[in-house]
This record gives C-alpha cells, sequence and structure tokens, in this order.
C-alpha cells in the first residue's frame, strides 16, 4: 500500500486535479454573487446557495479521493459493473416513483434522498454509460473480434443504454438525453472498431433510434410541453417572446451584452436582480460574462478546455483500450454538455436545461462530475506508469 502511494504521488495529474479545483472555487464565487437575490426572493439567507454550495463541494472532493485511488481495471470487472448497473436501476424505478420537478420546468428528473437533498439521476447515467460501454467493448479488444462485430454481439449494453435514453426522455430532460447519446458514439469510436463497422453499427442503431423517438412522441405526448415548444419557437426569434418562452434567452442576451468586454465588475450584475430567473444554475455563464467580460469567459473556457484537451490526449497516448475509452467518454462528456450550455445561453441552440460543468450550482452534477475527474486521473496515472515503463 505504501508503495502504491508513492507510486500514485510521483505520477498523480496535478495540472488536470488543480483546474478542476480552481473552475470549482471560480464557480463557488460566482454562485455566491449569482444567487443572491434569488435567496432573497425565496426569504433565504444571502449567502444560502452559496454554504449549500461548500457542502456539495465537501461530498464532491471525498468522492473525487475514493474515485482517484480505485484502479480503473477494476470496472470491467462483472461484479462491480453489475453493483453499478443495481445502482442506476434503483435510481431510475425511484425517479419514476417518486419523481420531483424541483426546477418547476415540467422534467421530474429529482429524487429525493433523506439526509442528502434532491438527486438528478441522469447525471449518474453518464458516468455509468461511460464506464458500461467501456467495459463491454473492451472485452471484444481482448478477444480481437472487432472485424467481424455484428450489433447482436453486444446486444445487452445496446439494449440497456436504449433503455436509460428512453428512461431520461420519459422524464422530459432532453438535454441528459442528447449527451448521453454522444457520450456512446464517443466511447465506441474509441474502442478501436473498424471506421466501416463503428458507421454500420451507428447508421442500424440511429434507425432504430429514430423509429423509437417517434414512438415516445406518439405514445408520449408531454414530452414535447408547452414549455418545450416555446423554447423551440424562442430559439428562432427569442424577441417575438420576450415576455414568455423567450424571456431567459433575451435576458441572456442584455447580460452578455451589458458586461462588454470588461465587464461591469464582480457582483454589480444587473440581470440577477430578478430579470433572469435562477442565474446560479443553466445562465450562471450569462452573469460572468456581465461581471468579469472577457477575462472571466477566458477563466471558464480555458479551463474548460483544458479538461477536454487533458481527457483526449490521455486516451491517445495510452494503449490500454479500457483506459482509451474511458478516457474519451469523460471528455467528450465536458465537452457536450458545455457545448450545449453555452450554445444555450449564447442563443446558439435551443434551450435543453443542462449545467455548466463545475461552474454552475447543483450538487449531483459536481459530486458526479469530481467522480469522474478521480477517475480519469486515475486513468492518467496508470497511463504514465505504463509508459515510463516502456521507455525504461
Amino acid at each position: 500500500m505504501k508503495q502504491y502511494l508513492k507510486r500514485y504521488a510521483q505520477n498523480f495529474d496535478y495540472p488536470l486535479f488543480f483546474t478542476v479545483l480552481l473552475l470549482s472555487l471560480f464557480g463557488l464565487v460566482m454562485i455566491y454573487s449569482a444567487s443572491m437575490m434569488v435567496a432573497i426572493r425565496k426569504e433565504y439567507a444571502t449567502d444560502h446557495y452559496y454554504h449549500k454550495q461548500v457542502i456539495n463541494l465537501i461530498v464532491a472532493f471525498l468522492g473525487f479521493l475514493v474515485a482517484a485511488f480505485f484502479p480503473y481495471k477494476h470496472y470491467a470487472n462483472k461484479k462491480v459493473m453489475l453493483l453499478l448497473t443495481a445502482v442506476l436501476v434503483v435510481l431510475f424505478t425511484w425517479v419514476k416513483v417518486a419523481g420531483n420537478d424541483e426546477a418547476g420546468i415540467g422534467a421530474k428528473s429529482w429524487i429525493h434522498v433523506p439526509g442528502l437533498g434532491n438527486f438528478q439521476p441522469s447525471e449518474y447515467a453518464k458516468l455509468f454509460i461511460i464506464l458500461y460501454f467501456a467495459a463491454a467493448f473492451y472485452r471484444k479488444a481482448q478477444k480481437h473480434t472487432f472485424e467481424k462485430l455484428q450489433p447482436t454481439e453486444i446486444f445487452y449494453p445496446i439494449f440497456l443504454w436504449i433503455l436509460v435514453v428512453a428512461g431520461v426522455a420519459f422524464e422530459t430532460d432532453l438535454g441528459a438525453s442528447i449527451i448521453l447519446c454522444g457520450i456512446a458514439v464517443c466511447v465506441v469510436a474509441a474502442s478501436g472498431i473498424p471506421f466501416k463497422t463503428f458507421w454500420k453499427f451507428f447508421g442500424v442503431l440511429g434507425a432504430f433510434g429514430g423509429v423509437i423517438f417517434c414512438i415516445l412522441m406518439l405514445f408520449k405526448g408531454d414530452m414535447l410541453t408547452d414549455n418545450r415548444m416555446g423554447r423551440i419557437k424562442s430559439f428562432i426569434n427569442p424577441f417575438e417572446y420576450e415576455n414568455g418562452s423567450g424571456h431567459q434567452v433575451v435576458n441572456s442576451y442584455y447580460a452578455i451584452g451589458g458586461g462588454g468586454l470588461e465587464g461591469r465588475g464582480l457582483g454589480q450584475s444587473i440581470q440577477k436582480l430578478g430579470y433572469l430567473p435562477e442565474p446560479q444554475t443553466d445562465f450562471i455563464m450569462a452573469i460572468i460574462m456581465e461581471e468579469l467580460g472577457i477575462w472571466g469567459v477566458l477563466i471558464v473556457l480555458g479551463g474548460l478546455g483544458f479538461i477536454i484537451y487533458k481527457g483526449f490526449s490521455i486516451a491517445l497516448r495510452t494503449k490500454d483500450p479500457l483506459a482509451r475509452m474511458i478516457a474519451a467518454g469523460i471528455a467528450s462528456w465536458i465537452g457536450f454538455q458545455s457545448f450545449i450550455n453555452l450554445g444555450g445561453v449564447t442563443g446558439l441552440i435551443p434551450l435543453t436545461g443542462v449545467t455548466l460543468p463545475f461552474i454552475s450550482y447543483g450538487g449531483t452534477s459536481i459530486i458526479i462530475l469530481s467522480l469522474a475527474m478521480g477517475i480519469l486521473i486515475n486513468v492518467s496515472m496508470f497511463e504514465k506508469v505504463e509508459r515510463k515503463k516502456s521507455q525504461s
């Protein structure tokens, strides 16, 4: 154990760790700034959300430590994967039976865990899909059966993935559904599967997914709620719906434009004073742009960009298929979620209601992301060890 800890300290990915830490602390500061008026309006103390996020970060750090010291190769173990699958089933059953709409947007995506507060199972599902797909395709890589791979040979992981995506979609959490699809594609692409087989495989799966989507739309008509239809309309012309569904996007524009290049100054946002609903969550980037200008943008985009770069860099360097798929999956997750959030805030894409990684307020998000970062750092450590062995 002592030797393992020594080797771990020598090969620990400090740049990645400190980037995640600085982003999380920067997010904590911005949550305090963005949430004060929301807290007052709800008759809380002005630092209510700040203190809750401090607790979230403490729990997240403990989770990070566990994940960082747990060897990633164990995720390919069938017993470990069975345990993770059991947790997923319990969470999704729970949210189906007793889910609540914490955000008030028509998405019953949260469950109340006694002593821990609200928890969002779809966040756990993102990490689960990465680990489950990586483990499933790792076994195929070990058997060298990619050349003749048929969809029926990996029926169980694909079937489970479809169930997870459909389950999240039924909760009307469309943003998470899109991310789950993107993650799956990237993990499989990193598995070493031949290009021709990859496109053939996902062509069939894409057609099947289209059929499933049509069925969902037919029998689950409330997926396109008035709120979500309004988001699509306001995406096309938000100012036409400024007093309704376009309210958030328009006020996000005002925040971004009002900040200019230098920003109004930390704590000086106008749009957080009741104009932009829940500015500490999905629209926190608009407040950052308004208060800190281009410097806030550079901090966030620079930090997130570095994490994504490190993830893909680790994936490209390692010779272990399992490590490659896990690293690529986590990096793509951060990339997809960041793009969807920032795209919604700036009006590039319709709003889907996803948080900005490490920055937005939210316990489930920061805890699951911290677990993912711990796993990525563990992968990075073992990759460094193997690289040093090959060079000696």
